[in-house]
């Protein structure tokens, strides 16, 4: 049985996550959807369960993919549950150079360790977890960014009208 997994912080998720979850349902045996832990990012705008909670709810069709979490290295995480794939989602140039690193560090740590990269699809190019909180934040529309089951959580959470 091939295991891959898929991490990130998913603070929260995205059509474009959901995207890159989806096709790696069709290559692997078994999806690992991975919220982890990236301490070089600014703190998480959901908690690890609400994160875990939309992933459950954006993935509920796809019947060989499992959400956890986990803080530690990604490495270890796939020693401790058998897994040899890591699956990560590439949106530009820059994303493939971080990537590119923490594949040949991940390889390092676990040499059993293989990085897929998937690319995303055009019109995911410009999407992030950021850009989403961002424009939620002001009120704008992001119904066109996230999955219809996490919406309202996401808006009620990062709307504040100011009070004038």
């Amino acid at each position: 049985m091939k295991i891959a997994v898929c991490p990130g912080s998913f603070d929260p998720v995205t059509l474009g996550h959901l995207d890159i979850i989806e096709r790696a349902s069709k290559l692997f045996d078994r999806v690992i959807v991975l919220v982890s832990f990236n301490r070089s990012k600014n703190k998480a705008i959901f908690s690890t369960k609400e994160r875990i909670e939309m992933i459950i709810a954006v993935t509920k069709g796809l019947d060989n993919v499992v959400v956890d979490c986990y803080d530690g290295l990604l490495a270890d995480y796939l020693k401790m549950t058998g897994a040899e794939v890591i699956v990560k989602g590439l949106r530009a140039v820059s994303d493939f150079e971080y990537e590119f690193q923490m594949a040949l560090a991940n390889k390092k740590l676990y040499n059993d360790a293989e990085t897929v990269f998937l690319t995303t699809a055009g019109e995911n190019m410009f999407l992030s977890s950021s850009v989403v909180k961002e424009i939620a934040s002001f009120g704008g529309d992001i119904s066109g960014f996230v999955s219809p089951e996490v919406l309202e959580m996401i808006k009620n959470r990062l709307y504040k009208p100011e009070d004038k």
